[in-house]
């Protein structure tokens, strides 16, 4: 049995009737599309995909199961607008709140026709907040006045009391329920709007049902009695039942339910700050791997696949576009100019991290390809930061398992191959340079002047074999082809430095 469906509070207040079905009723179809967790341009792109599906199998009912604390603010407009100015045009939406519809997810639930809530649920409070401080003043009326706005449009559009509405939003409003005699329904006030006529209102027994200091939160119950919703039920066969029963029709059977996929969760799952952080760590860890160990292919491998993860999922979600990918490619490409061809280090991979360091910046916030990336409304912020947190993070793990590394790895038996150890000067101009597969002697020691020959070819990294040892090498401006003569010209540290032989 619905639960208070017929009580005489909510009827004056909603202006239920009961339908009297007809003896043909109309068989229709309805869907379940699930809206739960965090509200974002993920989630938008998702919902459209899925009503979409929907609408194309013929579905006139869609139940959109809010369950959600809220979450971004541009978010929550997008899909607003595409329930009243789209979806709404084409079906019948019902927002069915199975726990909570809380701030972006309020105002979700008031852009679909019907709000239908389980029992001991809550809806409301949809008051903009800034990350790290507060709106005042200014800036505070700028941010609630859109959201306001984005309330009127769905109380006019869906027939909800606009001024509880604004109550989510906006505090210092009183709001008071006055009876109007003549049509026996509740209305709604503004404290200094109150009716002056006693004759047509029942002033004496007006009651305040918002104070000044509040925002409003309801329960399904006065949800229920003050209108917001209209039917508070056990389970989705009793909101169904409301609505045949009010709309004249029949369900064709149980709802198909309409669940996100598992491409759509990665991607929201890879945006979230603590998987970036991991992302960005290991792929800066692949980057060092890759140049502390010349010849190895995985760790760069790896970091190429980790930097087009990050990418990419920042494209899906709409936070990279064309201009700063671009950007990020070009830097890195210069980067590897800079490393592998060009003598020194100079211009090219100055130019190169500027790049890189401007195109991830650019990722972190939501901007046009002909606008300059930089945070302005609150929602930016957040995203800017969250992002920030998460690239920062990343770093900070990175710089210590890069130290890890550097001083445990080339100690262990079978993977100090993969790391090169610091050179230990000796007598007479000798260093300890990291030799990778030592054919006798693991001390043999190579000096300014030793003359080898090329294991693998440089480019310009690589191995080069001097007397009964083979050290890493790097090799001056040039590729040199394996087998060639080479001479070591300078060491600074661990890094050796050859050029091919004259004689």
């Amino acid at each position: 049995m619905l639960l208070g469906l017929l009580s005489p509070a909510g009827a004056a207040a909603n202006g239920i009737r009961a339908n009297i079905l007809p003896q043909n009723p109309p068989t229709v179809k309805a869907a379940v599309i699930p809206c739960k967790d965090m509200i974002d341009d993920g989630l938008y792109k998702s919902i459209r995909r899925r009503t979409q599906l929907a609408l194309n199998n013929g579905v006139e009912y869609l139940f959109y199961e809010i369950s959600t604390y809220g979450g971004t603010l541009e978010a929550g407009d997008n899909i607003s607008k595409y329930l009243i100015l789209d979806v709404g045009k084409k079906a019948h939406t019902i927002a069915y709140i199975t726990t909570e519809a809380i701030s972006a997810g309020a105002m979700i639930s008031v852009s679909c026709k019907d709000i239908i809530m389980l029992e001991n649920t809550t809806i409301g409070d949809c008051a903009p907040i800034e990350l790290g401080g507060k709106l005042e003043g200014v800036e505070r009326e700028k941010a609630e006045s859109f959201v306001r706005a984005t309330f009127n449009r769905a109380a006019e559009e869906n027939g909800y009391p606009a001024v509880l509405l604004k109550t989510m939003v906006s505090m210092k409003t009183e709001v008071y329920r006055i009876k109007n005699l003549q049509s026996g329904k509740y209305e709604f006030f503004e404290g200094d709007l109150l009716p002056k006529d006693p004759n047509v209102y029942d002033l004496g027994n007006k009651e305040l049902i918002v104070r000044g200091n509040e925002l409003l939160t309801l329960t399904a119950s006065s949800a229920y009695e003050y209108g917001i919703a209209w039917a508070k039920v056990k389970n989705l066969a009793e909101a169904m039942d409301f609505l045949a029963r009010r709309d004249g029709v029949v369900f064709a059977g149980e709802p198909v339910v309409l669940k996100t996929n598992w491409s759509e969760e990665m991607v929201r799952w890879l945006n979230s700050p603590a998987v970036m952080g991991i992302l960005v760590m290991l792929a800066m860890l692949g980057v060092y791997l890759e140049f502390h160990t010349p010849g190895v292919i995985l760790p760069g491998l790896a970091a190429v696949i980790c930097f087009a993860i990050i990418i990419g999922s920042k494209y899906l979600v709409g936070l990279a576009n064309w201009v700063e990918v671009m950007l990020f490619i070009s830097g890195v490409i210069l980067l590897i100019a800079e490393i592998f061809i060009l003598p020194g280090f100079g211009f090219a991979g100055i130019l190169g991290i500027l790049l890189i360091l401007f195109g991830l910046f650019g990722m972190l916030i939501k901007n046009p390809p002909g606008s300059l990336p930089w945070p302005e409304s609150a929602y930016d912020w957040r995203l800017f930061i969250n992002g920030a947190m998460g690239l920062l993070s990343g770093f900070c793990g990175f710089v210590v398992l890069a130290w890890l590394l550097a001083k445990h790895l080339p100690k262990m038996r079978y993977m100090s191959g993969l790391i090169l150890v610091p050179a230990a000067v000796k007598q007479g101009g000798q260093s300890q340079i990291s030799m990778t597969a030592p054919a006798e002697s693991k001390t043999a020691g190579v000096k300014v002047g030793d003359f080898g020959e090329v294991i693998s070819t440089l480019r310009p990294t690589g191995k080069a074999k001097f007397a009964e040892s083979m050290v890493d090498v790097v090799a001056e401006a040039e590729f040199l082809g394996k087998g060639t003569k080479v001479e070591i010209i300078e060491i600074h540290g661990n890094r050796v430095v050859v050029r091919a032989a004259k004689n």
